[in-house]
């Protein structure tokens, strides 16, 4: 299983007791830094960057995020509200299908709506056109050239749903449409980005003159360190030059990279071969991504017994497991700072995204509360916390 480093940063200090268990804290300072990073590519380049709440939208630091980007990417009529509602600048929505009935809204929402397939925008044409305009329309295509290191996380993956596959798309494909939309990247540096523009480039260069925008989708992990920035602001700059299109990013993960931790506590610890120990946090109902993708998260202070994914003093281990009655609720093997007894606090890394999107009431767990905590002036905020009420109020 995939380990995933994360970078403690100013969560290396931060005393884990001052909120509660399970909890979500934010740190509004870093979460600042990755703005700024993502905020200077769009002005070095001349493109525009949008957040994608599908992967952070913790909607409290929506005035965070418009302070540098210029607007949200959503993926439905119930992001779409959500944007409007809370956040400032443009609104891009695609889905993969949309209903009838959810569209005049999403219409009035959006500042461009992306389609995934000529044949929605054909079957919607008298409905699109009843809008009375305020928006744009855009296609989602599939280049058809695969990048992704994990197959369910490819858009480009045989046989998938997500985009119009290019090898079909004709001029007339194109009747209304005024930009072409692609995400294909996971996670990825620069040079996938690029391979897949130059695979792309040659089937859609007969329709530049009649496209207003590109809009190059997300997983641009543009806030890594080691990320080749000045490489993709020469690309960018290339690209609008040579397309003559406003160019669109629409990073996620790279908003809140880093940026949170989820908190918890050991309940239990017994024997069974290795110590196995039962705490406050599902992987299951808090963190589905370790049972789906799968990967181990990073543990804040751990010790470094692993190489290559395994752990070279098993007896000193612990598996860390939640308290569902999922027998697969396991989020992973760790070598822990301090003996893991009842009681003892413990915080994973980088949690802000696709964590807390994805939480759910299953076995009636609770959900971690959500807490702001600012690593330069040391204010803390609870920004939320969730009573049964949640879990009863889904069900019926």
């Amino acid at each position: 299983m995939e380990t995933r480093a994360g970078d403690p940063g100013a969560f290396a200090q931060f005393d884990l007791s001052r909120v509660d268990s399970p909890a979500f804290v934010v740190d509004a300072a870093k979460l600042r830094a990755n703005l700024a990073v993502l905020a200077d590519i769009r002005d070095r380049a001349g493109v525009k960057v949008l957040a994608a709440l599908k992967a952070f939208s913790m909607w409290r630091v929506a005035p965070i995020v418009g302070e540098y980007l210029d607007g949200v990417c959503t993926s439905g009529l119930w992001e779409a509200r959500l944007a409007e509602a809370c956040y400032s600048g443009e609104i891009a929505t695609y889905c993969a299908a949309y209903k009838a009935e959810d569209l005049p809204e999403v219409c009035r929402i959006s500042d461009h709506v992306i389609f995934n397939s000529p044949m929605q925008i054909a079957r919607f044409r008298e409905l699109l056109d009843a809008q009375g305009g305020g928006f744009d329309i855009g296609l989602r295509l599939n280049p058809l050239h695969a990048e992704g290191e994990v197959a369910r996380y490819d858009p480009c993956a045989p046989h998938s749903r997500l985009g119009f596959p290019v090898d079909q798309l004709r001029a007339e494909h194109l009747e209304g449409v005024t930009g072409l939309h692609f995400h294909t990247l996971c996670e990825q540096d620069f040079a996938p980005l690029q391979r897949t523009w130059e695979a792309l480039k040659p089937r859609i260069a007969p329709y530049f003159g009649r496209l207003k925008w590109l809009n190059f989708g997300g997983g641009h992990h543009v806030t890594r360190a080691d990320y080749q920035r000045d490489e993709l602001v020469a690309f960018l700059q290339a690209v609008k030059a040579e397309t003559g299109c406003e160019v669109y990013l629409e990073p996620g993960e790279a908003v809140a990279l880093d940026a949170g931790i989820l908190v918890g506590t050991v309940l239990d610890v017994a024997w069974n071969g290795m110590a196995v120990a039962v705490t406050d946090i599902s992987a299951t109902c808090h963190m589905p991504d370790v049972i789906e993708a799968p990967y181990r998260p990073a543990l804040l202070g751990e010790r470094e017994p692993v190489t290559g994914g395994v752990i070279d003093a098993p007896e000193s281990a612990v598996r860390l497991g939640g308290p569902s009655c999922l027998a697969g609720d396991v989020i992973g093997d760790y070598v822990m700072a301090e003996p893991p007894e009842p009681g003892l606090r413990f915080a994973f890394l980088d949690q802000a995204h696709y964590s807390m999107v994805k939480t759910t009431t299953f076995n009636g767990v609770p959900l971690p509360s959500i807490w702001l905590w600012d690593s330069e002036t040391d204010s803390l905020e609870c920004v939320r916390r969730f009573g049964w009420e949640t879990f009863r109020d889904r069900l019926s």
